[in-house]
């Protein structure tokens, strides 16, 4: 049956399918009404833009997905190497040249490849002659593509080819629809490429049923970082199963299937792996089918998939719960539609201008990408001990992807504030793996895979700031005194250097050592940095004794506090003339030599002038360390400023703030703790108006499953979690009017600044339900209850506001 515009393209001959595609079938590219940018926006998916975050080593995809979903179908891109692709996460907009679109991606990861990016599915104009996988060079059986045909906007991603094809997706959460077109009386197939995932694969298979006119396969892959030089061959490890189901309107006019360099036309079945080395020890491995279609009277065609992590049954159940049989990519494009504002209308801002509109709410959307469902409709998922399991009583779904490091500094606090629901279930999913992995929460899980990536425990700073903000409807005794456990009892793989550094076994490394230290050792702590595994027990065990208190275990409280505070025994006073920074120790108590703030040696991405900063939960502690807030505070101007006083916020100064990654993203928020929150107001601001923007390029690095987009979420509103298991807020400067935080079951956060606008970046007032507020940060009151922050702003800063020393956050 012909497809709605399949005349009009007929008639245009040569023009590419997608150009049509986009004007027909294009969702939210109406252009605003007469004032919208001072309304909150009825439609908040109208103001996202996928692509922002494509470019600039953003790692972002701009393809179909919806919140918190399972399947993420958007282009994987090619450089000319079929065993890499042109981004960390499959697409660089950068790179024009796709070899397939891919049913999973995770949004933001900094390992090149990354994860995920299962099944290709290539639509490929021409005669399949020879194996894909032996286009090792991906001349052939790839395509290239124009961004005048690209077109992509919350669930849906439109994209035309050069070779006259076309692919317009739509998704549910665990299942898509697809309408792709062809030129008329042209050889036209489907390449479901099963084997080549971002990182290859253990092994793979495809079936084609042409009877039922279906494609069901799955992939066997996995390791995350797995090529990473620090991570070596310990991390090339499959840990999950994609299984697919894909059903078309109409008979295939031929089949075929191919292994390694094989390919066996009439064939319907096909398995092998492509393994996870790179460049020509895996090139010309894998397998994968075809299927074909006669365009000579019909010229398109519409295939329904579903996805599942647990079964084959699972993923046609998936697609059948949520997929009508007829629906169409219109309808199931819709639906999406209307599901991201339902998410989105969670944080409705009125003022500042659309520019803003669109960074503001792309960031929202980027942040509520993840955490990712692995569990079918019917409550299945495989857990982290290879079984499939059932989510528990009272949970709703097993939710997976877990970037501990980066997300617990600012996304899980936006999760909490915003999405309670989700992170209840997130929390139970966490304490989920753990059980199933003998009691060990691992710090970055993808899938039901533990991948050790990065250093510290943030499985413990996520769960206790989850707590703390009123997220309850998770086993929190349970998971709190397995936290305990793993915080406390030494664990055989702390011993282990497999994966050093960067992908430690050991979750508390060395912890007998640790303890007996009260230090990570540099010379004997198995970890990748010992000074910043300090700083970041240091952190965690804070936000475990906050959790003790708030559960009545004072006992544990008093012992967590009490390491909290071991971040002084890697702070060396005389590290340099100018003043003391943190330094890795040895383990006969010697400082690590020879030093300088640029220094990364004991540290984990980044220096010792970042990681110097890394001290939350003690800013009043450390500020004593350096001789006292005001000099403090002159060492932070030197963080933010080059030596001519200009700003240095950008990046790429091994002395300076860096806001392409964590362990420093919290600082421009430190000076109201040191008596001087204009200088927060005013670098905040700096950060926000030059380093985020529009367009492709318009963050500042790896989003990091959200954990960037968090941060300017926050700096937008003029809110910001001031250490983690808190619920306190740091304030700054709001750019929006009005900012209404929905809470659900609860009294919303309002946020006004009638006088917000690029001049307006100074905090002059503050009135907290009506009665004015002194203090740079508000308390569990505002978090957990709801209420109004009015600010008044200013064009000059005001050094008086927020600076009483007996009302100065810790």
């Amino acid at each position: 049956m012909r497809r709605p515009g399949v005349r009009t393209l007929r008639r245009l001959g040569t023009r590419s399918a997608a150009a049509v595609i986009t004007t027909v079938l294009a969702v939210g590219a109406a252009p605003l009404p007469a004032g919208a940018a001072d309304r909150a926006p009825a439609r908040p998916s109208s103001f996202v833009d996928p692509l922002i975050g494509s470019a600039n080593g953003g790692n972002t995809y701009p393809g179909a997905t919806l919140p918190f979903g399972m399947i993420a179908w958007s282009p994987t891109s090619t450089a000319g190497d079929q065993t890499n692709t042109a981004a960390a996460n499959g697409y660089s907009y950068d790179t024009t040249r796709i070899r397939g679109l891919s049913l999973t991606h995770v949004n933001g990861a900094g390992c090149h490849p990354g994860a995920a990016g299962d099944v290709p599915i290539m639509p490929f104009v021409g005669d399949v002659t020879s194996s894909p996988s032996a286009d090792t060079g991906d001349r052939l059986y790839a395509s290239d593509f124009s961004h005048s045909d690209e077109k992509a906007v919350p669930g849906r991603y439109t994209l035309g080819l050069a070779s006259g094809a076309a692919a317009d997706l739509a998704v549910s959460e665990r299942a898509g629809v697809a309408d792709f077109s062809f030129p008329e009386d042209e050889p036209a197939n489907l390449l479901f490429r099963v084997s080549n995932s971002l990182n290859g694969s253990e092994d793979a298979h495809v079936d084609i049923d042409a009877a039922h006119r279906k494609v069901t396969g799955w992939v066997h892959t996995g390791a995350f970082c797995g090529r990473r030089a620090n991570g070596g061959e310990n991390n090339r490890k499959s840990y999950y199963k994609l299984y697919f189901s894909a059903s078309f309107d109409r008979a295939f006019s031929e089949v075929g299937t191919w292994r390694d360099d094989t390919l066996s036309p009439g064939s319907t079945s096909a398995s092998g792996g492509e393994g996870y080395a790179t460049g020509a020890e895996r090139a010309g491995r894998g397998s994968g089918g075809w299927v074909g279609f006669d365009t000579s009277s019909d010229n398109d065609v519409r295939m329904r998939i579903g996805i599942s992590y647990v079964s084959l049954a699972g993923a046609e159940a998936n697609l059948r719960d949520e997929i009508p049989p007829r629906a169409s990519v219109d309808q199931v494009a819709r639906a999406g539609s209307r599901a991201w504002d339902r998410e989105l209308n969670s944080a409705r801002v009125q003022g500042s201008t659309p520019e803003r509109r669109t960074a503001f709410y792309t960031a929202l959307y980027h942040s509520f990408m993840q955490p990712n469902l692995i569990s079918d409709t019917d409550g299945r998922y495989v857990g982290m001990d290879r079984a499939v399991h059932r989510v528990e009583r009272g949970q709703r779904a097993q939710y997976s992807n877990f970037s501990g490091w980066d997300q617990y500094r600012a996304h899980v606090q936006l999760l909490a504030l915003l999405k309670p629901k989700v992170a209840g279930d997130f929390a139970q999913s966490l304490y989920n793996f753990a059980r199933q992995n003998g009691g060990v929460w691992d710090r970055w899980v993808h899938v039901s895979g533990a991948t050790h990536v990065m250093t510290g425990d943030p499985s413990a700073a996520t769960l206790a700031t989850f707590y703390a903000m009123g997220v309850r409807d998770f086993d929190h005794e349970g998971a709190f005194d397995s936290l305990v456990r793993q915080a406390t009892v030494p664990h055989p793989d702390g011993l282990s250097d497999a994966g050093c550094p960067g992908q430690c076994e050991g979750q508390r490394p060395n912890l007998e050592q640790y303890l007996a230290s009260h230090y990570a050792a540099q010379d004997a702590c198995h970890c990748w940095g010992g000074a910043a595994e300090t700083l970041e027990a240091a952190v965690a065990d804070s936000a475990l004794a906050e959790w003790a208190r708030l559960l009545g275990r004072e006992k544990e409280a008093e012992v967590f506090a009490d390491r909290a505070g071991w971040w002084r025994n890697v702070f060396n006073p005389d590290a340099t003339p100018e003043g003391g920074y943190v330094q890795a120790r040895n383990l006969d108590g010697s400082w690590v030599t020879p030093f300088g703030p640029a220094t990364g040696t004991g540290f984990a991405q980044g220096t010792s002038a970042t990681y110097t900063w890394m001290v939350p939960q003690d800013v009043r502690g450390l500020a004593a360390a350096m001789g006292g807030r005001d000099v403090a505070a002159a060492r932070l101007d030197g963080f933010f400023h080059k030596p001519d006083g200009s700003w240095s916020v950008g990046g790429g100064d091994a002395l300076r703030y860096d806001p392409t990654n964590e362990p420093g993203i919290h600082a421009p928020w430190l000076y109201n703790a040191l008596g001087q929150p204009w200088k927060t107001q005013a670098t905040v601001r700096q950060i926000v108006d030059t380093v985020y923007g529009t367009g492709p390029s318009g963050l500042p690095g790896n989003d990091d499953l959200g954990t960037m987009s968090a941060w300017y979420v926050f700096a937008c509103l003029g809110l910001y979690p001031r250490t983690p298991g808190s619920t306190d807020l740091l304030l700054g400067a709001p750019v929006f009017t009005e900012a209404v935080l929905d809470r659900p079951g609860g009294t919303d956060i309002t946020v006004t600044a009638p006088e917000a606008d690029a001049a307006h970046r100074y905090v002059d007032s503050v009135r907290l339900n009506g009665r004015a507020h002194d203090a740079s940060w508000t308390g569990a009151r505002l978090t957990l209850r709801g209420g109004t922050l009015a600010f008044g702003l200013a064009e000059r800063p005001d050094t008086r506001w927020g600076t009483d020393p007996a009302d100065l956050p810790k």
